[in-house]
């Protein structure tokens, strides 16, 4: 009877073990991969300078993004030491939400930008070392504006204050190397001057192309060039600016409004 008891015993803690994997612990399943926030795209960038006497700059233009690696081109406005037409690379890194943007050196000046980025904005701290605006530091804010990609209705006001209304199809290029995005298509006039008009996109800075909130059309009509330039509201997605047609019959100037609302961001 002891030998018996003893035996089950055994095959007990056998089965036991074997319930349990031999005691090891099971393997768990593979996680799914990290998620990235998507960044890229067409920004704008308000730098505040904490330095007595600067003023604020503008910072807008392109940023691309692969994986946690981005890159990039923008413009600087507001500065007397960099070229507005000059495009400025960007390289940095993505972790989690953090984000560091550094510049490749303009007149040896190398801009750095770091904080923490969403899918639509950014808010930071810059500082500029090296050159004519070294030293120069501050805080950031910036903006993702969404594509212009669409139907834009719009209505001209001549400076006689005569109107005309015009709707815009365009499309905005994916892809940059300038710090700005390419924009083509077709404009229809309801106005005796001009009946329709071709959106070239051309080479920045001449033609059509957005880089932040900033918009420039050149379209072609059958009857002279008309030239917009304005500000597109990235909440609304109106924009508003001025125009003039040169090299026909109906040669004016004036204000526009173009508005793509509702706008499916």
């Amino acid at each position: 009877m002891k030998h018996i008891s003893i035996t089950s015993w055994l095959l007990s803690v056998f089965v036991l073990l074997c319930g349990c994997g031999g005691g090891r612990t099971p393997s768990q399943p593979a996680g799914p991969p990290p998620l990235f926030l998507k960044v890229a795209g067409n920004w704008q960038f308000s730098m505040t300078s904490t330095t007595a006497g600067t003023s604020p700059l503008t910072v807008a233009g392109v940023i691309n993004q692969s994986s946690t690696s981005v890159s990039g081109g923008v413009h600087v406005n507001g500065s007397d030491c960099f070229d507005s037409l000059t495009t400025i690379g960007l390289t940095g890194t993505l972790t989690g939400s953090n984000i560091s943007l550094s510049s490749t050196s303009v007149v040896g000046q190398v801009a750095t930008l770091t904080g923490t980025i969403s899918d639509d904005a950014f808010t930071g701290t810059y500082t500029i070392n090296g050159g004519c605006a070294s030293g120069d530091q501050g805080r950031v804010t910036g903006i993702k504006v969404p594509p212009i990609t669409g139907t834009l209705n719009g209505t001209f006001t001549t400076s006689e204050k005569s109107t005309f209304d015009a709707a815009a199809h365009l499309t905005q290029s994916n892809t940059s190397s300038v710090g700005t995005f390419g924009l083509t298509g077709t404009v229809t006039f309801a106005t005796p001057c001009f009946g329709s008009g071709t959106v070239k996109s051309r080479t920045f800075p001449s033609g059509s192309f957005i880089t932040g909130t900033s918009v420039a059309l050149e379209i072609e009509s059958d009857n002279g060039i008309l030239n917009f330039t304005g500000t597109v509201n990235p909440d609304t997605g109106e924009i508003r600016g001025d125009y003039v047609v040169s090299g026909g019959t109906c040669d004016q100037a004036g204000t526009a409004v173009l508005d793509a609302n509702p706008w499916d961001y």
